[in-house]
């Protein structure tokens, strides 16, 4: 079966020198994932979590790519503290940042791929992109695509770090968690294999 390439996002990319960013939002609290673990046998391991305070770990990710270079990955994180009148999302100051910032570093255009999520559909987010237009260019995904989306492959691998993890509290779990994210930062192969699990390719067809 041939492989699917990213239609319009790819020409695009290839016309101008640009880099493919893909992204997508996390979220962990305190109760850990369950993973397999090792024990006695007829006794299954149980992971005790205190259940004092609360809070959640907000992520929002980009996978960028482009042909011939190294995949990129750009994250921000949100720590949430269940405090009165508190954001419990991802902002459009947010997505904002860290769209300027993978541009920043990148020194190239950027082809944002993301789906229609009502924070990135909102009057200040349309706002913000049509005053970049010299280097953003959005691209939105199908309704319901987790499965196109690479960022996915970052989240799952973020997430099996976290299998029967006690943090102790919320802030405990977003440096567990950014120190996750900073692993993937150091493997551009990884970051490239996220792209690969999707069977999408950068690379343009014919037209």
């Amino acid at each position: 079966m041939a492989r699917r390439d990213l239609g319009e996002g790819t020409r695009l990319a290839a016309a101008a020198g640009a880099w493919l960013c893909f992204e997508d939002e996390a979220g962990q609290n305190l109760r850990p994932p369950r993973a397999r673990t090792w024990g006695r046998r007829g006794h299954t391991p149980v992971v005790r979590v205190s259940g004092k305070g609360s809070g959640r770990v907000s992520v929002a990710g980009l996978v960028c790519l482009r042909p011939g270079a190294r995949g990129r990955l750009f994250y921000r994180v949100r720590v949430h503290r269940g405090r009165k009148g508190e954001r419990r999302s991802m902002s459009e100051a947010d997505y904002a940042g860290l769209i300027a910032a993978a541009h920043s570093q990148l020194h190239a255009p950027v082809i944002l791929i993301w789906d229609n999520l009502n924070t990135h559909i909102s009057a200040v987010m349309r706002t913000f992109i049509r005053a970049h237009p010299d280097w953003l260019t959005e691209i939105r995904l199908p309704g319901y695509a987790p499965d196109l989306n690479p960022v996915e492959g970052a989240w799952a691998n973020m997430k099996n770090g976290l299998g029967n993890l006690m943090a102790r509290d919320v802030d405990q779990l977003a440096a567990i968690i950014k120190n996750r994210l900073k692993r993937i930062q150091y493997r551009p192969e990884l970051i490239g294999g996220f792209l690969a699990q999707t069977g999408l390719t950068p690379e343009p067809g014919p037209p």
